[in-house]
């Protein structure tokens, strides 16, 4: 048992080496394990499937990768900044409460971002695969939540936002 579980760590520092190497885009699962036998880690595909979703990867405009902002250094740092290309979509999900819709499978990740962001409007997420639902105290709350959330999609026409009623 210890043996797979050192297999395993390999394969994914291998993983995370791969989607972040800067070499051509992992598109399908199937290149990924062509890559790994290439370097002598033998997989199959539903050790890889298991392994990205661990991991924490996402499919985005075709091809996998492993958002991350820890190294971020721009003047606006918030974490949430770099998974806006994950959300499709914003709307009110009852009082106090709203919903991201994300690409599937991105739902822990943005989720995690708005956490990391430690935003104080925010009480709180649930995550789902391909969403996330925030809480929020009351409706003052939910209004800056929802004004904050708008400031960073206006420049993706991909995004549909509601108005907040």
């Amino acid at each position: 048992m210890a043996a797979d579980r050192e297999m395993q760590a390999k394969r994914r520092e291998a993983i995370l080496e791969i989607l972040a190497g800067g070499g051509p885009p992992v598109e399908e699962q199937k290149d990924l394990v062509e890559r790994l036998r290439k370097r002598g880690i033998p997989a199959t595909q539903s050790c890889i499937s298991r392994d990205l979703k661990f991991l924490g990867a996402v499919r985005n405009q075709g091809r996998y990768e492993i958002p991350t902002w820890a190294d971020e250094e721009e003047e606006d740092a918030s974490p949430f900044r770099r998974v806006v290309p994950f959300v499709r979509g914003v709307k009110t999900a009852g009082p106090y409460q709203m919903y991201i819709v994300t690409t599937p499978g991105a739902g822990r990740v943005v989720a995690q971002a708005i956490n990391d962001s430690a935003w104080e409007d925010v009480v709180g997420t649930v995550e789902a695969d391909s969403g996330v639902l925030i809480l929020t105290e009351n409706f003052f709350f939910q209004k800056l939540l929802y004004e904050r959330i708008k400031y960073y999609l206006t420049d993706d026409e991909k995004v549909t936002v509601i108005p907040l009623s």
